[in-house]
């Protein structure tokens, strides 16, 4: 197991990916799934103090934009769950490997070479993944 976890922090975990990525399919849910992991593992920038799977999901500033998706207010799906579950004992998917950050760049653009000053490490459909510099954040790498 990769982070520590209880029930309700597997349903925030696979509510969020639902509300951040469902339309990117579960690889793409997936990836947001490593952002939420690499936030709770990372001990740089603003995730010094974030040490649980809810600090990540409720962290103010720097949260993420679906808790404010109606998607994220109901149950999540057994699919959903094991797929949160996946991340959380490991399982990373390029380019979201080292990812801290995404976003999804308006309709018919490229993404950024950085984000936050932070390095483009690429994009799957329509969300772009970036990853923080190895010297700054070791523990991702």
């Amino acid at each position: 197991m990769l982070v520590n976890y209880n029930t309700k922090e597997l349903d925030l975990m696979a509510r969020l990916m639902r509300a951040e990525a469902l339309g990117e399919g579960n690889l793409g849910m997936l990836m947001v799934g490593n952002v939420i992991v690499n936030r709770n593992i990372a001990d740089c920038y603003t995730f010094k103090d974030i040490r649980s799977i809810y600090d990540v999901i409720y962290q103010n500033p720097g949260g993420f934009s679906g808790t404010k998706s109606s998607l994220f207010y109901s149950s999540s799906t057994t699919q959903e769950k094991q797929l949160a579950e996946r991340c959380l004992r490991g399982e990373y998917y390029h380019p979201a490997t080292n990812a801290l950050w995404f976003y999804a760049p308006k309709k018919g653009s490229g993404c950024d070479s950085s984000f936050y000053g932070q390095q483009l490490s690429g994009r799957y459909k329509n969300h772009c993944f970036y990853k923080p510099d190895p010297g700054a954040c070791q523990e991702l790498y």
